[in-house]
């Protein structure tokens, strides 16, 4: 099922923990257009679009990017709202520290559960 744009922005939103309150006075909108936004209940101006993403901390292109590359899983969406707008040295620490989790997923662990019998 594809997800609307106004739920996107509520996600992006979300992972942010921004009440809708806190996203129309970043974005310097009223909190019934980011309500009617998100219930898709209009269709946002370019104008809307750039304050909308100023209070996201995200470019306009990355709005758009980010929706059409969503995915139905909400794990990797929420991952993806985080990661959108951070700094290129942010990125790198958070690389490094999913190479690192990840890496120790890789080796074989020790499972009590599974041993095998000589």
């Amino acid at each position: 099922m594809a997800v609307s744009f106004g739920a996107h922005v509520k996600r992006l939103r979300e992972v942010r923990r921004l009440t809708q309150e806190e996203l129309a006075e970043r974005s310097e909108l009223a909190a019934d257009t980011i309500r009617r936004l998100e219930h898709q209940d209009f269709s946002p101006s370019l104008r809307t679009l750039r304050k909308l993403c100023k209070g996201l901390g995200i470019s306009v292109s990355a709005i758009f990017n980010s929706f059409e590359l969503e995915d139905p899983s909400e794990g990797l969406a929420r991952i993806t709202g985080l990661l959108l707008g951070r700094s290129e040295a942010e990125l790198k620490m958070v690389e490094r520290i999913l190479v690192e989790l990840f890496s120790g997923l890789d080796a074989p662990q020790d499972d009590p559960d599974n041993e095998q019998e000589p």
